[in-house]
């Protein structure tokens, strides 16, 4: 015959046992499948744009490129004041044929589309 007492610490037992296997789970959840503490999220790395959305003078991304009879393509600001006291690439430091500077309208929406799709 069972005594009263007895199942009564019984009960008693299993609500204790329950309650550390709820507070060992809860703290089991917390933990990475290595089984070592959570470790905050790193922020997301942001993507360097492409070396020939760089400028080579200012080495920040373009936001008006033109190109130059070197073949380069450069800020065009930064290649007129360049081009205002010398006659040479900036690149190769060879003579330019001329100063004549055409828009790189192909590179400018390359780069406001990676701007789009990064910012």
């Amino acid at each position: 015959m069972y005594d009263t007492v007895s199942l009564a610490d019984q009960a008693l037992d299993d609500q204790k046992t329950l309650a550390d296997l709820r507070m060992l789970a809860d703290q089991t959840a917390t933990l990475s499948p290595t089984g070592s503490p959570p470790q905050p999220e790193a922020p997301p790395r942001e993507e360097p744009p492409p070396a020939d959305f760089i400028c080579p003078i200012t080495t920040e991304v373009m936001s008006d490129p033109v190109m130059a009879t070197d073949g380069h393509s450069y800020e065009r600001k930064q290649i007129e004041r360049w081009l205002a006291t010398k006659s040479t690439s900036p690149m190769t430091g060879e003579a330019l044929e001329h100063s004549i500077l055409t828009p790189n309208h192909a590179l400018r929406g390359r780069i406001r589309e990676w701007q789009e799709a990064h910012h």
